[in-house]
């Protein structure tokens, strides 16, 4: 069952969070990671500027999580997080699918650029990564993020926000880039 979390959940989405984030592990630039992941005054910090947190739950223990925050004219998505021992069994999925039916705005969605994983899980779900160029740009509007995690991260775009900015060409030196 997918519900909107509460204050009571904060601990156990530190938890989520930081428990799925041991993926980035090597795999990120070792000058971004680090432990816990996601300090509890940054998640804090999230959700006062208004990343809005659905949790997905099962008899009652909430096993993933996924924000959803409106930006100027665009919605994001937000710290996708799913218990280490309950992935693949869907339940990103069922996040995004839900998030998505709560907007009607052009979304994007920003992660690691190395966290092939991710990329291929949005790509799965009908998301496109946009070109380095506009990711830099949509980075620096969108995002409250530093100049190196801008260097590393990916941003993939929905169908609404790709058909009111088709003028971007494609970026033949990424296949999947538009």
């Amino acid at each position: 069952m997918i519900t909107l979390t509460t204050d009571d959940d904060f601990e156990a989405m530190y938890e989520i969070i930081n428990d799925a984030a041991q993926a980035y592990e090597g795999v990120i630039p070792a000058d971004r990671y680090h432990e816990p992941y996601m300090p509890r005054e940054q998640l804090r910090r999230e959700i006062d500027d208004g990343v809005v947190f659905w949790g997905y739950r099962e008899d009652g223990e909430l096993v993933g999580i996924m924000g959803i925050q409106d930006v100027r004219d665009v919605t994001l998505i937000r710290h996708a997080y799913v218990r280490t021992s309950r992935r693949s069994q869907g339940i990103g999925g069922k996040l995004l699918t839900f998030l998505m039916g709560r907007t009607s705005r052009p979304t994007l969605i920003g992660t690691w650029a190395a966290a092939d994983w991710a990329v291929r899980f949005y790509e799965k779900h009908g998301f496109v990564l946009v070109t380095p160029q506009e990711k830099d740009r949509l980075l620096g509007r969108y995002w409250k993020i530093p100049a190196r995690q801008v260097q590393t991260s990916a941003v993939l775009a929905d169908r609404r926000w790709l058909d009111l900015h088709r003028r971007y060409p494609p970026n033949l030196s990424h296949p999947r880039a538009i």
